[in-house]
């Protein structure tokens, strides 16, 4: 069963968390404070971390920056409800998904749900022989999970590179937001939403370093658009 770490200084939170998640078998290890919260997340031994903004020694998103440069563990942030800046600082540093304190523990089991459900399909995608996609100078290999532009090795996130699969096996055509949400972050849309924009931008600014050309498009009220190159 998959290993979760909390790194939240709310004690009692963490507990109500622990017992909550239980029920579903997960491993579930806390830490209260920043520095030893990142010493932990850099273990390696976790397929998801509830990473609270505000905390002691180090603050949530600059624990989060540092965790970036070195590891691409799926994390979940908790952010205070109406701190909208929080959320997209955090979506920018590579974030997963949010979840606005306080939160109902059934919306909590589904997030979690729904991110470990894509790092189980990533490992189980990597037993599955399946051909690179190569399309518009952007190559795409499920079988590694490994994404490169230009012949350069390009790091995404588990939920960024779903998002970039998809767009790619539907290159030309156009995918709508609730198609995204519903099949990667495993919830229907919501209005002000802005968790996908977020993640299609850090993809492009990923890709624009070997490549001036534009690889996705955005269609207002449709969706997104993957170009062939041939436009």
């Amino acid at each position: 069963m998959a290993a979760i770490l909390m790194i939240d200084d709310d004690i009692e939170l963490c507990q109500l968390v622990a017992d909550y998640l239980a029920m579903d078998g997960y491993q579930f290890d806390m830490v209260h404070d920043g520095v030893s919260g990142l010493a932990q997340a850099k273990s390696g031994q976790y397929q998801l971390i509830l990473l609270d903004v505000m905390l002691p020694g180090m603050d949530g998103l600059s624990l989060l920056k540092a965790l970036r440069h070195d590891n691409n563990c799926p994390v979940l942030m908790l952010t205070a409800r109406g701190e909208d800046i929080d959320r997209i600082v955090g979506l920018e540093l590579g974030a997963d998904d949010y979840l606005a304190k306080p939160f109902n523990p059934r919306e909590l089991q589904a997030r979690v749900k729904a991110i470990l459900r894509r790092v189980e399909l990533a490992q189980h995608d990597t037993n599955q022989p399946m051909s690179p996609l190569i399309l518009n100078q952007v190559e795409l290999n499920p079988q590694n999970r490994q994404v490169r532009c230009q012949q350069q090795p390009v790091s995404l996130t588990a939920t960024e590179f779903q998002l970039l699969e998809i767009l790619m096996r539907h290159a030309g055509q156009i995918v709508s937001k609730e198609t995204l949400s519903q099949q990667v972050l495993g919830r229907r849309l919501q209005l002000y939403d802005r968790s996908l924009d977020m993640h299609i931008s850090n993809i492009r600014k990923k890709l624009h370093p070997f490549t001036a050309d534009e690889k996705i498009q955005t269609l207002r009220g449709s969706g997104y658009l993957f170009l062939t190159g041939t436009h």
